[in-house]
């Protein structure tokens, strides 16, 4: 493990290179370019707060903030666990004529979807205040980083698998936008935990982004501590996501540029 670390530092200057064209080309053409980081979180936050303070009224308090503050770590989550079926096809070039460590493709992926979640991060604390939310700032600097190196490394365990696998079974980029459709409906992002049926509590604890969801809102909406151990048992699902990620990624790795 620390040997693949030593050789990915060794290209961290491809690494940066690589996660300043992802980030470039999220809105490339477009005439604002970057500040769509900022314009899209805000603009969706004003649609929300007109369409359910207006036409659809949700019995939680505040529900535009309720559902803000997830949303937008699941859309970190989705977009880039469904973009990384594509990654190394679309670096085909690099794949073929250079040799480097090929998990950097999809931790430029990963490191780029986490610095745009970042900046929109100030989004989220700007309409907190502006919503009158009383922010717990010794939380948020205690455990916002905690839950983001967690789903951080369940985001790159997902990628490392994808990313390998779709470079064999190309049908897969497709499955996947189906599975993160639904894999919302069942990831308290719309709704409170509270409303999920007994019936269905197996599924929401076999879901890793459950918890992890859950946990941003504790911090940002309700003011207190996540659940210590629920988000210890997520680590360890995540570490093991990760391992499972890079065993598969390492076994398909050798056959990419025959592949693709």
């Amino acid at each position: 493990m620390f040997k693949e670390i030593k050789e990915i530092y060794s290209y961290r200057g491809m690494l940066y290179n690589l996660v300043k064209k992802d980030l470039r080309t999220r809105y490339k053409g477009s005439a604002l370019g970057f500040l769509w980081t900022f314009l899209n979180p805000l603009l969706m936050l004003v649609v929300y707060t007109l369409v359910f303070s207006t036409i659809m009224r949700v019995n939680v308090e505040n529900y535009p903030m309720f559902l803000f503050v997830a949303l937008m770590p699941w859309i970190f989550f989705a977009n880039s666990v469904q973009i990384s079926s594509q990654t190394i096809l679309g670096n085909s070039s690099l794949v073929k004529k250079i040799y480097f460590p090929r998990e950097i493709l999809p931790l430029a992926l990963v490191i780029g979807g986490l610095v745009n979640y970042l900046l929109t991060f100030i989004v989220i604390i700007l309409a907190l205040n502006f919503f009158g939310f009383n922010i717990q700032w010794l939380k948020v600097l205690l455990n916002i980083p905690l839950i983001l190196i967690i789903q951080s490394v369940l985001v790159y365990g997902f990628c490392l698998l994808f990313s390998s696998l779709n470079v064999y079974f190309r049908d897969l980029e497709h499955i996947l936008g189906i599975v993160i459709m639904a894999w919302v409906y069942i990831t308290p992002v719309l709704y409170p935990v509270e409303l999920i049926p007994e019936n269905y509590t197996f599924v929401y604890k076999l879901n890793p982004m459950s918890s992890i969801i859950i946990a941003y809102r504790d911090v940002l909406y309700y003011g207190k501590n996540p659940n210590y151990k629920d988000l210890f048992i997520i680590l360890i699902v995540s570490l093991i996501i990760y391992q499972i990620g890079k065993a598969v990624f390492n076994k398909l790795k050798k056959g990419f540029a025959e592949e693709i």
